[in-house]
């Protein structure tokens, strides 16, 4: 028998030897934290809201994100994109309060807080809640009223809590914020403060729809197609299932090289000589959560760099403001955040 000649045996062993596949190993790790479920409703809304909306999936995914994320989105684009029926679409999958506020010049902090009115049975004030007092409110347009509306909303964004008449209210979990804008460059808008800005955890810019997405766009509405409308979209998800998904959110493994790769990403916007304002650690954890829900509704239970890369920029965009030169130049803030995530190695 020659030398490099195996005994038949053990030929026959080493064949049955196989490295196993991407997809394998990502399978057992993620016994590590059950994720189906979450998986699950989330496919159930995708289901519901895309009987109605015709693409915008990059949309539909940052929202179901946010919301595992338990943070705020505004969602930017010129009128008739979707962006306020999509919004309402979403809470309507869930079994949660909804409310809807449309911001305009005129309103006023009491008309979205509430107010005290006087009852004459009881000759005393009553505190009359106002429409922030839900789980999800659609604020339509929010860049049209003024600063000091805006302002109104510091506090619950934020601490998910709202104070009047020095009585503090708690609001009840999930409590979500989905704001629609207009661009700035629109007529009678105003540019939200950067305080605001940066309560936000993504901002998504919906632009037009594709050639192909637009055709069947027209081609349902014409046909009708099962004659579906928004009283037939049904809830799929409770609170209390918002609330489990989000502690298996919080139980996402995510490497050291990873949060590394994430602070190195926020510190680039700090000393870039594009940018005047970078982000502040606010960015690094919402990348970090976003990264994290990213992951769930994939079906694992780890990060990994495109996940991170997939949320970044909706993350940093709206919390970086651009130098004059640039802002002159037409160089936009997606564009800086971009080449910064590039000029980054990836960690292996």
């Amino acid at each position: 028998m020659e030398e490099n000649e195996k005994p038949q045996e053990e030929q026959s062993t080493l064949k049955k030897i196989e490295t196993p596949s991407s997809d394998e190993l990502s399978q057992q790790f993620n016994t590590r934290v059950d994720l189906s479920g979450v998986q699950k409703s989330i496919n159930d809304v995708r289901v519901e809201v895309e009987k109605i909306i015709v693409g915008q999936k990059q949309m539909i995914d940052l929202l179901l994100i946010a919301i595992l994320a338990d943070g705020h989105v505004l969602i930017e684009g010129v009128p008739g994109v979707a962006k306020t029926l999509t919004a309402k679409l979403l809470a309507k999958t869930i079994s949660v309060d909804f409310s809807r506020i449309q911001f305009t010049p005129d309103l006023m902090p009491s008309d979205i807080i509430g107010t005290s009115i006087f009852n004459q049975k009881t000759s005393d004030f009553e505190f009359r809640k106002g429409p922030l007092f839900s789980n999800i409110v659609l604020i339509d347009e929010i860049n049209r009223a003024p600063a000091k509306t805006q302002s109104a909303l510091f506090e619950v964004m934020e601490e998910r809590q709202i104070t009047a008449d020095g009585v503090t209210h708690k609001m009840t979990a999930p409590y979500i914020v989905l704001a629609t804008q207009n661009p700035v460059e629109q007529e009678g808008t105003y540019r939200l403060p950067e305080a605001q800005l940066d309560r936000f955890l993504f901002k998504i810019e919906v632009g037009y729809p594709s050639l192909d997405d637009e055709t069947k766009l027209l081609t349902d509405f014409h046909n009708q197609k099962d004659k579906v409308n928004i009283s037939d979209i049904k809830g799929v998800i409770s609170a209390a299932q918002i609330v489990d998904y989000r502690n298996k959110v919080a139980e996402i493994h995510v490497e050291e090289n990873l949060i590394k790769y994430i602070t190195q990403i926020v510190g680039s916007t700090r000393n870039n000589s594009s940018l005047f304002l970078g982000a502040s650690p606010r960015a690094s954890l919402a990348i970090l959560s976003g990264a994290k829900a990213t992951a769930a509704i994939n079906g694992r239970d780890f990060i990994t760099p495109d996940d991170i890369k997939f949320v970044a920029p909706h993350v940093l965009k709206h919390r970086i403001i651009l130098t004059p030169e640039k802002e002159m130049e037409g160089v936009s803030a997606g564009e800086i955040v971009t080449q910064l995530i590039e000029k980054i190695e990836v960690p292996r």
